[in-house]
C-alpha cells in the first residue's frame, strides 16, 4: 500500500505580519496562523496520488500545540492521519535543526507505523522562503530530493520509481527517480478545492498523534532548538523604495519610441564614461 507523508506548517499570514525592531524577528502574534500555502498543495497533490493509486495520506508537522489547527486543515484537504512533535526542545529551531527533529520523527512513523514510499513537502515556506527543509530531510534520509515539482507523472509502487516534471525558468524537465523519494512542489502543480462537509466535520472531531522529544528514539538533543541551529540573523531592513523614474505616454508606438530614446542616451552616456566604447 502506498503510504505518502506530507510535511507541512503552520505559519503566520505574512500578509498581516509585522517586524519587532528590537529583535529583528517578525511577531507572530500579529497576525493570524494559517497553513502554509505551499504545503496546502503538498497535501492536495498527495490526496490526488491516493486517488490515481490507492494508499494513505499522512501529514506531519512540528510546532506548538495550537498547531493542530493546520492539521485539521489537511484532514480536511483529505489526509487520512495526521502526527505533530511538540516540545519545548524544539523551540528556536532553524532549516537544520527543523528537518534533524522531523527525520526522527518520519523515522518513527516508518519504523512503528507503516514505511513510507514517499514525501511530499511544499516548495517553502512563506515566514522563511529558503527552500531548504525539505532536501535537508531528504538528505539524512538518503533519498533523493526533486525540487521544483509541478507536475507528477506517475508514481510506480510495485517497480519503485516516480516520474515527475521539474519546473525550470524557460520550461521544464522530466526526472524519474527511485522510491522512495521526496518532492517539493510548486503552487502551480494543482489547485486546492473547498473542502466537502464530510471532511470538514472529520477535522472538527480529529485528535493528531502528539508526540515529544522523549517519544522519538536514538535523538541528539544538542541538534534541536536553538542549540541546533547555526543560523543567525543579525539585522532585518525594509527596502528602499525606487526614486526617480519616467511615466511613458501616449500610443504604445510613441511609448517604444521614448523609451528607445532613454536606452540610447544611457547608451552614450556609458559609451562616454568607458573612454570612447568598444573596439
Amino acid at each position: 500500500m502506498l503510504h505518502i507523508v506530507a510535511c507541512i506548517k503552520q505559519v503566520p499570514d505574512t500578509k498581516i505580519i509585522k517586524m519587532n525592531p528590537k529583535t529583528n524577528t517578525m511577531d507572530r502574534s500579529s497576525a493570524p496562523a494559517i497553513l502554509n500555502p505551499y504545503d496546502s498543495h503538498a497535501v492536495e497533490e498527495a490526496v490526488r496520488l491516493r486517488a490515481r493509486y490507492g494508499g494513505v495520506v499522512s501529514v506531519l508537522t512540528m510546532g506548538p500545540p495550537p498547531a493542530v489547527k493546520a492539521i485539521r486543515k489537511c484532514i480536511e484537504i483529505g489526509a487520512d492521519e495526521g502526527y505533530m512533535i511538540t516540545d519545548r526542545a524544539f523551540a528556536g529551531a532553524d532549516t537544520l535543526a527543523t528537518s534533524y527533529a522531523l527525520t526522527k520523527a518520519l523515522e518513527k512513523i516508518a519504523s512503528e507505523i507503516r514505511p513510507i514510499d514517499l514525501i511530499i513537502c511544499g516548495k517553502m515556506t512563506i515566514d522563511g522562503d529558503t527552500g531548504q527543509v525539505g532536501p535537508g530531510i531528504a538528505r539524512r534520509l538518503d533519498m533523493p530530493p526533486l525540487t521544483s515539482v509541478n507536475k507528477v507523472v506517475e508514481v510506480n509502487q510495485e517497480e519503485g520509481y516516480a516520474i515527475v516534471h521539474r519546473k525550470l525558468e524557460d520550461g521544464y524537465e522530466v526526472i524519474r527517480s527511485t522510491l522512495p523519494c521526496l518532492f517539493s512542489v510548486e503552487k502551480d502543480i494543482n489547485e486546492v478545492p473547498y473542502s466537502t462537509l464530510p471532511n470538514m466535520l472529520r477535522a472538527a472531531r480529529y485528535k493528531p498523534n502528539i508526540w515529544a522529544v522523549s517519544d522519538l528514539k536514538e535523538i541528539d538533543k544538542t541538534q534541536l532548538g536553538l542549540k541546533g541551529s547555526p543560523t543567525i540573523v543579525s539585522s532585518v531592513w525594509a527596502p528602499q523604495k525606487p526614486q526617480g523614474g519616467k511615466l511613458l505616454e501616449g500610443e504604445p508606438e510613441a511609448q517604444i519610441r521614448q523609451l528607445l530614446d532613454i536606452l540610447l542616451a544611457r547608451k552614450e552616456l556609458f559609451e562616454a564614461g568607458a573612454g570612447g566604447g568598444a573596439d
